[in-house]
């Protein structure tokens, strides 16, 4: 049974679930009805933090152009450039075992591609999602719904997964941004 998260709500990843290895973060969204300015490419990123909450370079940004970090540590499966269809729109997967022990924290965002130049924001979005999925089983771990409480914002850090000791924690983050990707990699200590 999946559990519903709420904003700012913290659950055990790793210590519930005894053989989670493999995990399938599912990202999701649908443009509501008074949408303008054109087709929307969401695009989700993450971002491999070190103990001060930071990247250090480009190795630790996963995005549609950078797929794969460490070794298939944590990858991404590749850009969906409309968002049509039901489900995921698109989904990073993680090993935790492939982890290197120098990343403490990972921060899974969702911006809106050339979002200023075509007049879009979150709140032309709705239905936006994340969900956990075990990799093995096939078996949805958690589910976050962002809701509907964005209106300029042109980026989203979705959520967070961090160490606790030897284990792996989830954080429902729902954190806003203006200013796009170029944002959120400066909030995670990214020159653009």
């Amino acid at each position: 049974m999946s559990i519903n998260l709420s904003k700012g709500q913290r659950i055990d990843l790793t210590k519930t679930n005894p053989g989670l290895t493999k995990a399938i973060l599912g990202l999701g969204w649908d443009t509501n009805k008074y949408a303008g300015g054109g087709d929307y490419d969401m695009d989700a990123s993450a971002f491999l933090l070190h103990q001060d909450g930071k990247a250090r370079d480009d190795k630790d940004f996963v995005f549609y152009n950078s797929l794969i970090a460490y070794g298939g540590a944590v990858e991404h499966t590749g850009d969906n450039r409309t968002g049509e269809g039901a489900g995921d729109d698109e989904q990073i997967t993680i090993d935790f075992a492939k982890i290197p022990p120098h990343i403490h924290r990972i921060g899974i965002s969702v911006t809106i591609h050339d979002a200023d130049a075509k007049h879009q924001n979150f709140g032309q979005i709705s239905n936006a999602f994340v969900r956990l999925v075990d990799e093995t089983t096939g078996r949805e771990v958690l589910r976050y719904d962002l809701g509907e409480e964005f209106s300029v914002e042109t980026a989203i850090v979705f959520c967070e997964l961090y160490r606790h000791g030897t284990e792996w924690k989830f954080q429902a983050v729902g954190s806003g941004f203006t200013g796009g990707l170029a944002a959120v990699c400066r909030n995670y200590g990214l020159s653009v």
